[in-house]
């Protein structure tokens, strides 16, 4: 039995009473027997191809339970998981798919159609369909196989699954994490995050990104909790399972959308232990309204695909920061246990407290590198090791780390560095502003300039002078932004991230003679 196997290893946490149940999802329950069972029939199925071990296994499925089974039954069974996000269309999913060169395919039976037809042409052998109403294809063929399954045999640094970057800039990368990556940052979340026994998770994330396929499903498993499992995200839905549920775990948006429900109040989520918030920065607004309506005060944490979870605001006292246990709006919190950080200036020396740099870290949750990117990964490492996370941030006095937002973000006017987060915090602190974000767009006098867009609140009307004219007040001139737009909705990705390349591409021509 592998030891390193991260399966088996979650398989282990599993409660003695595998009759009990695992999943509540609408009108079914699943047991632990189930996840069992159904993870060792559809391992001994993809046995049964032939396949290589260390084979990818590439996945585009709309959520259910029998996805996560199939993410589960892959590790077991040794193979590379390889999720790719639903909203991904036919030229994406050739590119995924060339790149990593998936043994087997599945995707949902509404696209096998285009897919199997790019699956084939790239040299796929096995294209299989999973529905999200236990229908398709995989789930008729591994019916047949047996319900028992030893777990592969693999080491620590065995790849279990490859993250495809959202590429932003350029193409998308695979970041390659290891059995021991992910093992490493479930046990680390288990303890930091206070799990405990009678925990309920409330599920409500998407499953092909880090935050919901890695962060929920291996907290929940990790500690044998079950969970309550929602397919489409519901804000009615997600505050009356509050009464059952005791974790939750959702993007800046869901929580957003909660607030807006009158059902949302310190008695509907009286039952309730902890809510975390990432994938997207919190508003200060947001992390203030939240604990005003619920008495629960969200914790905020920073991850990437590279290197899953890697600074959380603390659940409990902290000895390794002066006891510090309070949650602080705006901030990501400290480093996890394991993880060090640093934030370093373009010399690559480390920058006084409450300066603001680049960020950079090293521990066993951070990847293995980019898959059939040699070259990049040398580039993304430094020499002493350290991955450079490509963010910009800052660590005060009492040792918080602030996100200050993205190198390729930062603008550059006239010479001076400019910060969109710390321009976008003053713009969003104005009246009438619900959020805003800034980018920069070339000019022929500065270079580059700030751009401001602006998202009003619910019957407000803003006057792009008047915005400027009050930032002029309180920052540099040269961090104002030079034009504000006021739009409906912000860009986003499935996530809740601004798309801020799409903004950067909507203004770009501003300011050309």
């Amino acid at each position: 039995m592998s030891k390193h196997n991260f399966f088996q290893q979650l398989r282990q946490n599993f409660p003695k009473s595998l009759d009990t149940p695992a999943v509540w999802a609408g009108e079914l329950t699943y047991t632990w027997r189930d996840l069992d069972e159904a993870t060792a029939m559809l391992a001994n199925f993809l046995d049964s191809l032939g396949v290589e071990k260390g084979s990818r296994i590439a996945v585009q499925v709309d959520k259910s339970v029998e996805a996560m089974m199939l993410y589960l039954a892959t590790l077991r069974a040794g193979y590379v998981f390889l999720p790719l996000n639903t909203a991904y269309q036919s030229s994406e999913i050739e590119y995924f798919i060339d790149n990593a060169q998936p043994a087997v395919v599945v995707c949902s039976p509404k696209n096998f159609g285009w897919v199997s037809k790019i699956a084939f042409k790239a040299g796929v052998k096995s294209v299989f369909t999973l529905g999200d109403q236990r229908d398709g294809t995989l789930l008729d063929r591994a019916a047949h196989h047996s319900r028992e399954h030893q777990p592969a045999n693999v080491s620590a640094d065995d790849l279990a699954v490859i993250i495809y970057t959202s590429g932003t800039t350029g193409r998308s990368k695979g970041a390659m994490l290891s059995h021991g990556n992910i093992a490493s940052n479930a046990q680390t979340l288990k303890s930091y995050w206070g799990w405990t026994k009678g925990d309920v998770l409330i599920h409500a994330l998407p499953i092909f990104h880090v935050h919901g396929l890695f962060v929920a499903i291996h907290g929940a498993l990790s500690n044998g909790s079950p969970m309550i499992w929602m397919d489409k995200f519901d804000p009615k839905q997600a505050i009356a399972h509050m009464a059952k549920g005791t974790v939750f775990m959702g993007v800046p948006t869901l929580y957003v959308r909660m607030l807006n429900e009158a059902a949302l109040t310190p008695e509907s989520t009286a039952h309730m232990r902890l809510f975390i918030s990432g994938s997207a920065p919190l508003l200060k607004e947001t992390f203030d309204l939240w604990r005003e309506r619920t008495g629960h005060t969200i914790l905020e944490r920073y991850g990437m695909s590279e290197t899953v979870m890697l600074t959380s605001n603390p659940y409990a006292a902290d000895p390794r920061f002066a006891q510090q246990s309070e949650r602080r709006g705006g901030t990501v919190g400290f480093p996890l246990p394991g993880v060090t950080l640093r934030v370093v200036d373009d010399q690559n020396h480390v920058v006084p407290t409450n300066e603001i740099g680049a960020i950079q870290v090293k521990g066993p949750n951070v990847f293995m590198g980019y898959w059939q990117m040699p070259e990049k990964t040398a580039e993304e490492f430094t020499s002493d090791g350290f991955f450079k996370t490509g963010d910009v941030g800052k660590i005060d006095n009492d040792g918080y780390v602030t996100i200050v937002g993205r190198n390729k973000d930062l603008i550059i006017s006239g010479g001076y560095n400019v910060y969109p987060a710390e321009v976008e915090s003053y713009l969003n602190n104005l009246p009438g502003i619900a959020e805003s974000a800034v980018v920069g767009v070339q000019h022929p006098d500065f270079g580059e300039v700030g751009v401001a867009v602006l998202v009003p609140r619910p019957g407000a009307a803003l006057d792009a002078g008047e915005v400027l004219q009050a930032m002029k007040g309180q920052l540099a001139n040269y961090k104002v932004p030079k034009h504000c737009a006021v739009v409906d909705e912000l860009p986003r990705n499935t996530m809740g991230k601004v798309q801020k390349n799409v903004l950067r591409e909507t203004y770009a021509g501003l300011f050309k003679a």
